[in-house]
């Protein structure tokens, strides 16, 4: 009984199958577009927090996304200062 259990087990295929894949997909393509974004918006902001802005090119691309993006946004961000006008 043993031996059936191992050689069927053997036969198994051992990859995902593409419904997986095409199930990912959504998600993949929502985190890069939303690197795009960071990147984006890194390049147009005047100022940046803590860092130089390529060394927070280099967080938002080669960490896993969306970490580099969200660490970009919520650390190094400039929001700006308030107007004091009314």
């Amino acid at each position: 009984m043993a031996n059936v259990i191992l050689t069927a087990g053997a036969t198994a295929p051992h990859h995902q199958p593409l419904h997986v894949f095409y199930a990912l997909l959504p998600i993949v393509v929502l985190a890069i577009a939303f690197d795009f974004y960071c990147l984006r918006d890194l390049v147009r902001a005047r100022s940046v927090r803590h860092l130089p802005k390529v060394v927070w090119a280099l967080i938002i691309v080669l960490i896993s996304a969306p970490w580099g993006g969200l660490i970009y946004l919520f650390v190094g961000r400039d929001r700006g200062r308030p107007s004091t006008a009314p």
